[in-house]
């Protein structure tokens, strides 16, 4: 059984993963095995570190996913420094918060640059190599708000909320083609995009009071749901957003 679950032979290219999820994430499958490549604009020192000690290859491709342009460069050079690509974590993200009667254009732009249409083209530059090599694994990474609304986020929520739409379309369009697209919708994690609300005693106590685990999350909370959805035990999962949010939801 415990074969379902190894990531052996495997290459998993994961965006943002300098911090926070990202890195768990990124830890997690090297110890499930695959070799990782990781891709940002912060140098992922701290991750490189950790993963080449568990004894894994490591590449790091130096991209900004405020645009599309290095969508293409980014499979290429995995491809080219790891030998091929089995699965594709769309982490990267950001969040601007702001009145919705105050939100700025700048905001909404740099939020959906990244969130929702970097995703979505690097989805589909590691389609096509996934088509090539027979099959591979997306994982998106969504949000509660990809099911709630939120308060001062709005193009946070639009964009996580899109995220889940992509999903199920990706998966819908390649399932057929062994590629298998699922996401997992973090519930409120201990990251930096969290710090504000961890820092104001009544929204940290509110959020905390729904929470029926008791406690915010962890990176490393998120990485044995990645690695379930990177190895072939989830071969018959499409379309899929599985939260892991210490019951948020459920409430």
């Amino acid at each position: 059984m415990s074969n379902l679950f190894s990531l052996e032979g495997k290459v998993a290219l994961v965006t943002g993963a300098n911090t926070g999820l990202g890195q768990g994430i990124a830890v997690a499958l090297a110890e499930a095995g695959a070799d990782i490549a990781v891709a940002g604009f912060v140098p992922p020192t701290e991750t490189e570190a950790i993963i080449k000690k568990i004894g894994r290859k490591f590449v790091n491709i130096d991209a900004n996913l405020m645009t599309i342009e290095p969508v293409g460069r980014i499979v290429a050079e995995t491809v080219a420094g790891l030998g091929r690509l089995d699965v594709l974590v769309n982490n990267a993200g950001m969040i601007r918060r702001q009145d919705a009667l105050e939100f700025s254009e700048k905001d909404w732009d740099d939020v959906m640059n990244v969130n929702i249409k970097s995703a979505f083209f690097l989805s589909q530059a590691a389609g096509r190599q996934f088509v090539k090599q027979g099959g591979g694994k997306i994982i998106n990474i969504a949000s509660m708000l990809s099911f709630q609304g939120g308060i001062r986020v709005p193009s946070y929520t639009a964009s996580k909320s899109g995220i889940a739409g992509i999903t199920r379309l990706l998966a819908n369009e390649w399932a057929s083609k062994n590629i298998n697209v699922n996401a997992i919708a973090p519930g409120y994690m201990a990251t930096d995009n969290t710090q504000q609300l961890r820092e104001d005693p009544d929204r940290s106590k509110a959020i905390l009071d729904r929470i029926p685990a008791g406690r915010w999350g962890t990176p490393k909370d998120v990485g044995g749901t990645a690695v379930f959805l990177a190895s072939s035990a989830a071969d018959y999962l499409n379309g899929a957003i599985i939260p892991v949010d210490g019951g948020w939801l459920a409430r």
